[in-house]
């Protein structure tokens, strides 16, 4: 069977898994880019592990990018790789897809498949079309020291997770149905209270059809602009970072620069033009988008309005603002934005507000807000702004004098893709998607040199 499908530019990983004497609990520690300001939680992780193998050893925890010992630290992950190649530690399980079950303290069931992904088929420019797309704006600047890992390294391992737009639920949901018993490898708890993960390989045929026919159907052109209404022809975006954009980025500047010296066949099927990655369905139930609200500090309140009004007016949108006595009578109120009318909440110290935007220029409410807030801050350089998780943390904050909160529904699922297509990207901090206990943990492992 091929392990490469052009149609949908994926492929088939050949996985590398830790032998089965390792204590798992020890080897999976979270993504590298969670708790970096908290050493104390990476110092327990030190003492767990202790002298056990671990990809605590062959990753690179961003606590400690600044530390004087950067360059140290690097050497000694590139040595571990070679060391767990040479001793076994890291095994080549040949390929196989592999369909993940992950428990969390805050869900029962997180469902993902791990397969690699073309690199070629990347780009996280402004108004990319490309099949594989950023969802936030890609900062440069945090590409340089991850290049400074991957370019000695090895293996590569995923803290990456990408979703697709499965309404229907035929990609992942139905594998649980299909794998077999004694393809279950890996069944154990995950430390520092990470949950538990379930893990089965996908090596037969059938399976991994069903999965790439499903894959081509999303990736059907007639079928993508009529899901999201698009009159105007742009390109199809199947997958969409979730978690891990500028781990990806980093993969693809490392291949972009190892291919100008490489052949057109030898392109074709080097390791390093492939990224390891897991794929989740936006649509999963357990999948749960909280909005990201906003606070501004030193504010003056009727000024505030007054410029907001200025502004959207100037861009061919309206504002209308109706006020209320108490945060009950607000939400009963409180209506559901459609395409031609945002609604957001405002809460200062006086009042609360219920605000629309008649003829907003951007798919969602949380972007047409930030528009007008990044050019308030420009002008007003004494007043701050904070992005907050949660009502009720609002509502702490805004009760200071001159000090504004705006609260923002929560994002359809339906509306992720569409965003993305349509604006490019979303609004930096408009949700948070997962808590820093339930990213991935690093477990299976893929080489990107022969």
């Amino acid at each position: 069977m091929q392990d490469f499908f052009d149609e949908i530019w994926v492929k088939i990983p050949e996985i590398y898994l830790p032998k089965k004497w390792t204590d798992l609990t020890k080897w999976s520690v979270v993504a590298c880019d969670q708790y970096t300001s908290q050493p104390e939680y990476w110092n327990e992780v030190k003492n767990i592990v202790w002298d056990a193998p671990s990809t605590l050893k062959i990753t690179f925890p961003e606590i400690y990018l600044d530390g004087w010992h950067k360059a140290e630290i690097i050497e000694n992950i590139v040595k571990t790789m070679y060391e767990y190649d040479e001793n076994g530690v890291l095994e080549n399980q040949w390929l196989w897809f592999v369909y993940i079950e992950r428990q969390t303290a805050h869900v029962p069931v997180r469902k993902g498949l791990i397969l690699a992904l073309d690199l070629e088929k990347y780009d996280f420019s402004k108004g990319s079309q490309t099949l594989i797309r950023a969802t936030e704006w890609t900062i440069i600047e945090r590409i340089p020291p991850r290049v400074e890992i991957r370019k000695n390294a090895i293996f590569e391992l995923p803290h990456i997770m990408v979703l697709i737009d499965d309404p229907e639920k035929q990609v992942i949901e139905p594998l649980k149905a299909n794998v077999k018993d004694e393809n279950l490898l890996y069944d154990f708890d995950l430390m520092m209270n990470g949950g538990h993960i379930k893990w089965w390989k996908i090596s037969d045929e059938e399976t991994i059809m069903q999965i790439v026919n499903w894959l081509k159907k999303l990736n059907n052109s007639d079928t993508f602009k009529e899901k999201y209404g698009l009159t105007e022809n742009l390109w199809v975006l199947l997958f969409a970072m979730g978690d891990g954009n500028h781990s990806f980025a980093t993969a693809k500047a490392i291949w972009e620069e190892k291919k100008k010296n490489l052949s057109p066949e030898e392109q074709l099927n080097d390791p390093a033009r492939f990224a390891l990655v897991e794929i989740n369905n936006v649509h999963d139930e357990w999948i749960i988008f909280e909005p990201i609200h906003r606070v501004l500090f030193n504010v003056e309140e009727n000024s505030f309005v007054e410029d907001m009004w200025r502004f959207f007016r100037s861009i061919g949108s309206d504002l209308k603002v109706e006020e209320y006595n108490t945060k009950e009578e607000l939400m009963q109120n409180m209506k559901k934005s459609d395409w031609n009318t945002h609604y957001c909440r405002w809460v200062s110290k006086s009042s609360y507000y219920l605000f629309w935007i008649v003829n907003p220029k951007l798919n969602l409410e949380v972007g047409n807000m930030q528009a007008f807030l990044d050019q308030y801050l420009k002008d007003h350089t004494n007043s701050k702004i904070d992005y907050v998780h949660g009502d009720d943390v609002v509502e702490k904050l805004w009760k200071e004098d001159e000090n504004f909160g705006i609260l923002f529904p929560i994002m359809d699922k339906s509306d992720f893709f569409k965003t993305v297509v349509v604006d490019w990207a979303l609004p930096r901090k408009t949700f948070s998607m997962w808590e820093a206990d339930e990213k991935r943990y690093y477990l299976e492992a893929r080489k990107i040199v022969k």
